[in-house]
């Protein structure tokens, strides 16, 4: 570790962890309970957010900025180009510095397909490095990659690896290789699935691990998001039931909010019961929090405690 610091989680002494899953399922949300755990452990970590081309930041506002959270955490949103500047200026000096305010030299990188994904992939690996290429940057001892959606996850995982195969040779084909291997590495990556109890994020997940394997990598956890307490069973769900038939208005609105959680977690369990089929002691679950805004603190504490 750079820090010294002993890693609490067999998971977070990986230097890389891509987060990925549907949409909507709280991918952001477990990546900063995650870092916030790296960080009570005395770890310094980053959170990168890798953002949809519609969505990135002006790189003349600080696309690639390190920003500082808390103590140990930092978080960064990184924005291709400006990545791709960083790098020609460190990389090609006066010339890269010429490239990089070239407006059309820019234009044109960004159009070829694969490069904006693998742009943004290779700043993650700048990040995970000891030996960081900005001069004076300080390493991190994990970085958490709040990745895109599942299939978009998974493609950017696949850039390094397929600009390498096209490219051949050249200092493009050199880097993409470096990366692709770094990707490959199980030591230094772990690729964590994020879902929900429900049809399409179960069906998603499942893909993922599939199309993973593929590439040689593998799931190292699937946190299962907003799940419901099994408090009730069905006998005690049709008890509830009837006891509402004959409550007064006092009790009908709290016996009407028992019946609809019995419902919904009985409506949760036999997707649950496929991730656990496929996963194992690698499924990991989260509760429901009946908030308008998720309690990172306490999701870390339970994240940390399962996994």
């Amino acid at each position: 570790m750079v820090s010294g610091a002993v890693s609490p989680l067999p998971l977070l002494e990986h230097r890389l962890i891509f987060v990925t899953g549907k949409g909507g399922v709280g991918r952001t949300t477990v990546a900063r309970a995650l870092g916030l755990i790296a960080a009570r452990a005395g770890q310094r970590v980053i959170i990168a957010e890798l953002t949809p081309a519609s969505q990135a930041p002006d790189s003349r506002a600080g696309g690639i900025a390190e920003v500082k959270l808390a103590p140990g955490l930092f978080t960064i949103t990184i924005d291709p180009q400006a990545a791709m500047e960083e790098y020609l200026r460190v990389k090609a000096g006066a010339l890269g510095s010429a490239l990089a305010a070239s407006r059309i030299f820019g234009a044109l990188a960004m159009a070829t397909p694969g490069m904006r994904e693998l742009l943004a992939i290779g700043k993650v690996w700048e990040l995970a490095q000891v030996q960081r290429i900005r001069e004076r940057a300080a390493p991190y001892d994990v970085v958490i990659v709040d990745a895109p959606a599942t299939g978009h996850g998974v493609a950017a995982l696949r850039t390094p690896r397929t600009f390498a195969e096209i490219a051949r040779v050249g200092p493009i084909a050199r880097q993409a290789s470096t990366i692709a291997a770094t990707i490959a590495d199980p030591e230094f990556t772990a690729v964590v699935g994020v879902a929900q109890p429900e049809e399409l994020p179960v069906s998603e997940t499942l893909s993922l691990a599939r199309a993973l394997e593929k590439d040689h990598l593998r799931l190292a956890y699937v946190i299962t998001n907003m799940c419901y307490p099994e408090r009730f069973s069905e006998a005690e769900i049709a008890r509830l039931e009837s006891a509402r038939q004959d409550a007064g208005t006092l009790t009908d609105a709290p016996l009407r909010a028992a019946i609809s959680e019995g419902r919904r977690a009985a409506a949760q369990r036999p997707y649950l019961e496929r991730l656990r089929a496929a996963f194992g002691e690698r499924l990991v679950t989260l509760p429901y929090l009946f908030s308008a805004e998720p309690d990172i603190r306490s999701l870390a504490d339970r994240l940390g405690t399962q996994l």
